[in-house]
């Protein structure tokens, strides 16, 4: 198995289900950084890892504040970097945090701040598609929160670092349900 694991949902209760199982790979320190169009799925998988690590709040979309902390069997930071314009502000959002291996850190928008992430960390593209398996034309409605939106999202785990290559190795038999062709 190379560094990527293609799988696919189509409703937000399943992308949840999907990060609930990735969330048992997880350990204090890990860094994952989603990526995707709005409305794509990257709150929702917050949420479902989130509850998998005992957070018990309602966890929301950080856009606005840019940056959530919960308590759970593991302290979860959650920033969304959308609307920043530089890595200045991710690092004065208290990103240093996120580094101290205490969390598991989610970063909405990881790939605005690649140059801030740590060499070993879990990418995670969300694509939205349409039911025949073409691409969609815009975000559509947001759907992170609600469970009736039906629309196909394919989801990409992009291991970087030796563990994360491994992690995902061993989580590949759990993910089957999820599987998808590349």
């Amino acid at each position: 198995m190379g560094a990527e694991l293609y799988l696919g949902c189509a409703t937000p209760a399943e992308t949840r289900r999907m990060a609930a199982t990735v969330a048992g790979a997880l350990r204090a320190g890990d860094v994952l950084a989603l990526t995707g169009e709005l409305g794509a799925g990257k709150t929702c998988f917050v949420q479902g890892a989130a509850a998998a690590l005992g957070v018990t709040e309602r966890v929301t979309s950080p856009s606005f504040v840019l940056r959530r902390e919960y308590q759970g069997r593991l302290p979860l930071l959650h920033f969304d970097v959308y609307r920043l314009d530089t890595l200045q502000e991710v690092v004065e959002l208290g990103y240093e945090q996120a580094q101290d291996g205490t969390h598991v850190t989610f970063i909405e928008w990881g790939d605005a701040v690649s140059q801030l992430l740590p060499p070993e960390h879990l990418e995670i593209e969300f694509r939205l598609s349409q039911p025949d398996g073409g691409e969609a034309l815009n975000g559509g409605p947001d759907t992170d929160s609600a469970d009736d939106g039906a629309e196909h999202r394919q989801v990409v785990l992009r291991a970087h670092g030796p563990d994360w290559l491994r992690r995902i190795a061993g989580l590949s038999a759990d993910l089957r349900p999820w599987r998808e062709a590349a």
